[in-house]
């Protein structure tokens, strides 16, 4: 028996479920297959919550982390906002609070705070813009260059931005996603080594990414075949490469899609270790449950949503944002 026929009787509860309680049931990228296999959509958190935002649905259940739920209670105040498992936390996430942003602040007095959305609904209002990894390049851009900037919380992206923008007043909060962090340059040298044919996708949040193209610029790693990208860019990619082969550097979860919508590429994950114990506590009967007994519900005070809606808001302002998420995911792959 083929795992989709495992878990297609559960899959087709739930879907029946989500239509009498009139939900979306959206799931991120790193999810796990089954979930994905089951979501109405799936996507980035941004990309997510800005899709949620436009359907009709009066439900949203969120598989993914509790940010990321957060982020869809803020931007769709009047939906009721479900995530199956409240033990879904975020290691990135949670390197900043607000008392430790407003203290940051505080050292620089008139400085722009920049916040990546994988923070809490309190540090996005206490933030003037956000930004995704896909546009945090444009957003900084936006700043005038005379005004110092505070970038947070991930310092492997802020370290990319940084030198892509050549800001040097711009400071990064020392916070990491610990998946990602792990994926480390002599793993993905071995990779690499082991099939030079294939392209590499890297996310910037990475560990690897820094010394990576630190390297590049030094002319000690080749350049060629390297692809910096954020997770929809890295969905997107395959569509623009000749390449047959992919070494992608994130969470494994996003191979899944990768398989799904080019089922005649190869991906290979950097590394195979590299999953999140936090997007994987959600499973199927968790799904199913959230949707029988309504929980659980995330909500965010009004005064704080207002706050972080308008650093959203500044954000897709100005443009780049990311795009609003995949097709639906029974369309995915076919």
């Amino acid at each position: 028996m083929s795992s989709t026929d495992r878990y297609s009787p559960l899959q087709d509860e739930i879907r029946a479920l989500a239509r009498d309680r009139n939900a979306i049931i959206l799931a991120h990228n790193y999810q796990r297959p089954e979930v994905q296999d089951m979501a109405d959509v799936v996507g980035d958190s941004l990309g997510l919550s800005r899709e949620a935002a436009r359907t009709d649905a009066e439900v949203i259940v969120f598989c993914g982390v509790h940010f990321m739920a957060e982020t869809a209670a803020i931007l769709s105040p009047e939906k009721t906002v479900l995530l199956p498992d409240l033990g879904a936390g975020c290691s990135l996430s949670a390197t900043i609070d607000a008392t430790q942003l407003r203290a940051w602040k505080a050292e620089h007095p008139g400085a722009v705070v920049v916040s990546y959305v994988n923070t809490t609904a309190e540090v996005k209002a206490e933030s003037d813009y956000c930004c995704t990894s896909g546009n945090a390049v444009e957003v900084v851009q936006s700043v005038p260059a005379d005004r110092e900037i505070l970038f947070l919380p991930d310092m492997f992206l802020g370290a990319h931005v940084r030198r892509i923008t050549g800001r040097t007043n711009m400071h990064v909060w020392m916070g990491e996603c610990h998946v990602h962090a792990g994926i480390t340059p002599a793993r993905v040298a071995e990779q690499r080594a082991a099939h030079p044919e294939a392209e590499f996708l890297v996310h910037p949040e990475c560990g690897c990414s820094t010394s990576l193209i630190e390297a590049m610029s030094a002319g000690d790693i080749d350049p060629s075949g390297v692809q910096v990208l954020s997770t929809e860019g890295m969905i997107r990619r395959p569509s623009q490469s000749n390449a047959e082969m992919f070494i992608v550097a994130t969470e494994v979860g996003i191979l899944h899609r990768l398989e799904r919508a080019y089922p005649d590429r190869t991906f290979l994950a950097a590394d195979d270790r590299a999953s999140c114990q936090y997007m994987k506590v959600t499973t199927l009967p968790k799904v199913k449950h959230s949707l029988e007994a309504m929980e659980y519900r995330i909500t965010v005070p009004r005064e704080i949503a207002d706050r972080a809606r308008g650093a959203i808001d500044r954000m897709v302002a100005i443009g780049g944002a990311a795009p609003a998420a995949s097709a639906p995911a029974a369309m995915v792959g076919e």
